[in-house]
């Protein structure tokens, strides 16, 4: 086992311990190792957008308490209709965060170092899952510092400053968020029974030892580790996506089985306690209504950066190329024409004057937000 990963599995069920004054430029001595990595996230997105219909009208009083349980606004206007959006079935976005421990609601909020942006189209029957990687440089609105990893978003200002964060940099719309403590993975995962992959390399890590494309079932905590492992992957942190996107999707599958639905009051009880959403029960029910056929297939797709050594610490800078695409993808699975706002690549300390510099942008950062950028210009029927 790689020594990185053995200081990360000794750390596995620890609580972290985090410094309050939050300071994304500060290096301490135990920052490498002592970040709890995050898992993945999305059975979610099954319980949200198609568990209503799965576990039948009987089932529905549990599941309204539950979600409105869950259910919390943000003060993140929305840059779309996003009621229109449902009521004539246009494709809608959801931001999917993981945080990285604790209880939500805490004091120590933790880092969302799970950040996938959902786009759910039922004319192409496709669900997309973008991953963003948490190192990501990103400028974050609110904080003091000229950039940080976007991971941190959520740390200064919460689930509205992390989707402010987003829409920023990928001039995209974010219709919806759904917020997860990573900590009751391992129930959720067990509440549905396992789950079966394939896994797509060879490691012993934690509780998973798996052999590369050999067909195992995965309890809890080995769904934890398997989606949680990086050093030891080739692809780093791009690898642990993929394995944790292959886990999404057989979660997806295990939940939409009738062998899940006895289950069912163990699920809503976990998603209760550990889930955060600005969709309504009345949202659910129409998504579940009228999108199902999305569940058909389910696409992968990740901002790929690349490795950068800023005042001592590691990021993943996307250049403003790479981000428009991504962004390009995006608007086009929501139906949207490209962007037209400028996209920024490297954010600098000192500004220079070509377009992927912080200060060729800067008006862009503060004016986005204000504008729906042709968001209403749905190219759809």
């Amino acid at each position: 086992m790689n020594k990185r990963d053995q200081q990360d599995q000794d750390y596995l069920e620890t609580p972290l311990r985090r410094n309050p004054n939050h300071n994304s430029h500060q290096k301490t001595a135990n920052h490498a190792r002592l970040r709890k990595v995050c898992a993945f996230l999305l059975l979610i997105s099954l319980i949200a957008f198609y568990g209503v219909g799965l576990y039948a009208y009987h089932m529905l009083g549990a599941a309204k308490t539950t979600i409105n349980e869950t259910y919390k606004k943000t003060n993140v206007k929305k840059l779309r209709n996003v009621s229109d959006v449902l009521q004539k079935k246009k494709p809608f976005s959801i931001l999917l965060l993981g945080t990285d421990t604790g209880a939500l609601g805490r004091t120590d909020k933790g880092r969302t170092d799970t950040i996938i942006i959902a786009t759910v189209n039922p004319q192409t029957k496709r669900t997309t899952l973008t991953s963003i990687p948490r190192d990501t440089q990103v400028k974050v609105p609110g904080s003091e510092n000229s950039y940080d990893k976007i991971n941190s978003a959520y740390t200064i200002g919460g689930v509205s400053t992390a989707i402010k964060t987003v829409q920023n940099s990928l001039h995209i719309p974010i219709d919806f968020y759904l917020l997860i403590n990573m900590g009751g993975l391992r129930k959720l995962v067990d509440a549905v029974g396992g789950i079966t992959i394939k896994p797509l390399l060879t490691f012993n890590y934690s509780y998973a030892h798996v052999t590369k494309g050999k067909t195992v079932t995965l309890n809890g905590k080995q769904a934890l580790a398997y989606s949680r492992m990086r050093y030891s992957d080739p692809e780093g942190d791009y690898g642990r996506q993929k394995r944790q996107k292959q886990v999404i999707k057989a979660i997806v599958s295990k939940a939409m089985s009738s062998s899940t639905i006895s289950n069912y009051k163990q699920i809503l009880n976990t998603l209760q306690n550990n889930m955060q959403t600005d969709l309504s029960y009345n949202d659910m029910l129409t998504i579940e209504t009228n999108y199902k056929s999305a569940a058909s297939s389910i696409k992968s797709d990740v901002l790929q950066g690349e490795d950068a050594t800023i005042n001592g610490l590691s990021y993943q800078v996307a250049t403003a190329k790479e981000k428009q695409k991504i962004s390009d993808n995006i608007r086009s699975e929501l139906g949207l024409d490209p962007s037209t706002e400028t996209f920024i690549g490297r954010i600098d300390q000192t500004f220079s004057d070509d377009d992927d510099s912080y200060s060729s942008s800067t008006t862009n950062y503060n004016s986005y937000s204000n504008n729906n950028n042709g968001y209403n210009n749905y190219r759809g029927n």
